[in-house]
């Protein structure tokens, strides 16, 4: 033993590199032994589903897949199989995999999907905004807009798994998660932005619209790759010295919120009797006709703003622990250029992890409509759910609760607790 010590001690730096090397392959280990657990758990609970008798004339659900291999460093593939196809086949599920081959594929394919009962989205936030807006662009998108929807998370940005499922340090329990939510088949409905420019078609979002100096400096964050964890710091320090300060004129009119209507009861109440049917339609017939006064709709009301701002966002209200309020409307947050350099480095890596996140001392809207106006000339992109498009000037649009997505049960309870309101919900008594 004695000997051994002299040995090790003799030889530091190969100790040193052997302990390292040894404690990675010990942590490595216990990852893979986790994750299988996991796995094992949630292929488990995914089969009491698929054990489940189903009537002779019913079918299996059909549920169509749309992947992108090229998410998550190419690795998206092999979690996919991993972690994700084990359990949509033991649930019972009819599955058909879509696998997209370049950007802006899936919006075509969208288009051209037939029946389904379920459509999963397997990539990142790009890869879901590329198929909401083929799937809100076909023809018939008023029947294919309440087909549910589920979104596996395997992506760099994953923006609205945090609003559908719990929260997870492993990505292989957020992807479990998120199966096992779709698998149970808990939906939510979440409002959807619709962005249109002057020429080309609309393009829709889930959480929003982003321009300003913080998106063009983290545009620029891979490129700075070889400084490790300065590199948040380095692409904002060197759009600083670039330019300063970085200020974006915008020209912003807007509507203000809009009224959510009340919710319909959703029990299924008794027809009447068939002579009271009668009865009814009698008096109607009878009944002297009343004079009806047609009153003008009151004019819009436009607000307007013109401002110099370090960023504008336009966002939607999914994230936030309450789809149960009273006005539908979208965010609008317009960042001061009165900011220092200091708040620049720090709110902009702030800003990595929440890209649309509204800092301290900036002016908020709340609208249901606005038009963002461009000076002639402006050059840049926008980041519309974390995809890069030219900017030019474009009208945003407020869908509220257009699409329906698979959530997880514990959020749905957060995210559609009700408001203390004395507006009840509006029963038909009568069903002629």
């Amino acid at each position: 033993m004695a000997k051994l010590l002299k040995t090790l001690r003799s030889h530091w730096k190969k100790t040193a590199v052997g302990v390292g090397a040894l404690g990675w392959g010990v942590k490595w280990m216990h990852g893979r032994h986790r994750d299988n657990l996991l796995r094992r758990v949630a292929c488990q609970e995914a089969q009491k589903f698929g054990s489940q008798l189903l009537p002779i004339t019913s079918k299996a659900k059909k549920a169509t897949v749309f992947l992108n291999p090229a998410a998550c460093k190419g690795k998206a593939r092999n979690l996919f199989e991993k972690n994700v196809a084990p359990i949509l086949h033991l649930a019972g599920l009819d599955v058909t995999v879509v696998k997209t081959d370049y950007e802006g594929q899936a919006k075509k394919l969208m288009e051209l999907v037939e029946v389904t009962d379920m459509i999963v989205v397997a990539g990142g936030d790009g890869t879901l905004q590329e198929v909401i807006t083929g799937l809100l662009r076909r023809e018939d998108e008023a029947t294919f807009s309440k087909i549910p929807i589920g979104f596996i998370p395997l992506g760099k940005m994953n923006s609205l798994s945090q609003a559908l499922y719990p929260t997870s340090k492993e990505q292989a329990g957020l992807i479990l998660n998120a199966t096992l939510a779709i698998v149970k088949g808990e939906t939510v409905p979440l409002d959807i932005l619709e962005i249109k420019g002057d020429k080309d078609r609309p393009v829709f979002a889930v959480t929003g619209l982003r321009w300003g100096a913080y998106r063009d400096a983290a545009a620029k964050l891979s490129k700075y790759w070889y400084l490790g964890p300065l590199k948040d710091k380095a692409c904002h320090l060197f759009s600083i010295l670039k330019n300063w300060p970085p200020t974006h004129q915008a020209s912003i009119a807007y509507l203000g919120p809009t009224e959510r209507p009340p919710d319909q009861c959703e029990e299924n109440l008794l027809r009447p009797s068939l002579w009271r049917r009668i009865l009814k339609r009698l008096e109607l017939y009878w009944a002297t006709p009343k004079e009806v006064t047609l009153n003008p709709g009151e004019p819009e009301h436009w607000e307007e703003i013109e401002k110099a701002a370090v960023e504008v966002t336009i966002s939607t209200l999914n994230k936030q622990a309450n789809l149960k309020r009273t006005e539908d409307s979208m965010n609008i947050c317009i960042e001061p250029d009165t900011i220092s350099r200091r708040q620049f480095l720090t709110t902009g890596s702030e800003k990595l992890t929440d890209p649309l996140s509204c800092p301290e001392g900036s002016q908020t809207l709340q609208a249901s409509f606005c038009k963002l106006q461009l000076p002639k000339g402006t050059e840049g992109f926008f980041s519309i759910d974390n995809e890069d498009y030219e900017a030019v000037s474009v009208d945003v649009k407020l869908l509220p609760r257009k699409l329906q997505f698979f959530c997880d049960s514990n959020k749905k309870t957060a995210l559609m607790k009700p408001i203390q309101s004395s507006v009840k919900p509006i029963c038909n008594t009568e069903n002629m």
